[in-house]
């Protein structure tokens, strides 16, 4: 079993950092309301761009080894949550936005199916209790 490791210091009040052992560090913060700076992001949604960004590494890999060519793609998250403490999140939907020449739909219903299902270890941790739903959108490039 791998272990990994993290660190969290405070700043002030509620802001803090945080840096794995990618040596990167990483600022959170809450409303002022709560004891923040309203200066960074907060930690619940660092959740959501860890699924978004994890789903996106591999299915663009997997695009890749298929010679698939992007001109631009993004995926769209959006979560429903609870609105009683704790605020805890009970549905996310990835929207998946493909923009390119004669892509073809199976080769991305396919990366997005090996990566939800396969390769994204936050999508695996997360949907044990969370509902995650994806779809995709494939739009061709403007000629120019």
């Amino acid at each position: 079993m791998a272990e990994h490791t993290a660190v969290v210091k405070q700043l002030e009040g509620i802001t803090f950092v945080g840096k794995t052992e990618s040596n990167q560090w990483v600022t959170m913060d809450g409303p002022e309301s709560f004891g923040g700076s309203n200066s960074a992001i907060r930690p619940k949604e660092l959740l959501l761009l860890s699924l978004g960004g994890c789903t996106a590494s591999d299915v663009i890999a997997i695009l890749q080894k298929k010679r698939v060519k992007l001109d631009d793609f993004e995926v769209k998250i959006s979560a429903e949550s609870t609105e009683t403490h704790p605020k805890v999140y009970t549905k996310i939907h990835l929207e998946f936005v493909f923009v390119g020449k004669d892509i073809k739909e199976k080769d991305v219903e396919r990366a997005i199916e090996l990566s939800q299902t396969t390769y994204c270890g936050v999508t695996a941790m997360l949907e044990k209790s969370i509902s995650i739903t994806h779809s995709f959108t494939i739009k061709e490039s403007k000629e120019n």
